[in-house]
């Protein structure tokens, strides 16, 4: 079963996918937020088709104590708009820590996270996506 991971941000739409098997996850991009019609939206369920994704999970932004800010009703406001746009199951999972352990492990492999946000935002997806997988077994 594969699976889409959403890290939903302000500018960019960090995105990861599983294998086929729902093992292993890896970053495949983000997609620029164009909060207009064609959107941001579109395009996701274009990746999601192509890849025969069968499931979304997107990422909800906790405070460390565990509350919900003001980017979490964003990012809750956008998962109603997809789920109503695609015909897949979308889930909302915790993303605490997820950029600082993707900023971490690019820097480890010699990267420079601070140049490419993109890449950054796409591995905090699969950060995130890892995670779920490994919950899931």
């Amino acid at each position: 079963m594969r699976i889409m991971a959403l890290d939903v941000g302000d500018r960019r739409i960090g995105v990861a996918l599983s294998d086929p098997t729902g093992l292993l996850a890896t970053p495949f991009g983000a997609v620029d937020r164009k909060h207009a019609e064609p959107s941001d939206i579109d395009e996701i369920d274009r990746i999601a088709r192509e890849n025969e994704v069968e499931a979304i999970i997107v990422g909800l932004p906790r405070s460390l104590s565990g509350q919900l800010g003001s980017q979490a009703k964003l990012v809750k406001t956008f998962v109603t708009e997809l789920s109503a746009r695609v015909d897949l199951p979308v889930t909302m999972v915790d993303e605490r820590y997820t950029t600082v352990q993707a900023e971490r492990m690019l820097r480890e492999s010699g990267r420079q996270p601070s140049r490419d946000r993109g890449l950054v935002d796409a591995s905090a997806a699969a950060v995130m996506l890892q995670a779920y997988l490994d919950a899931r077994r």
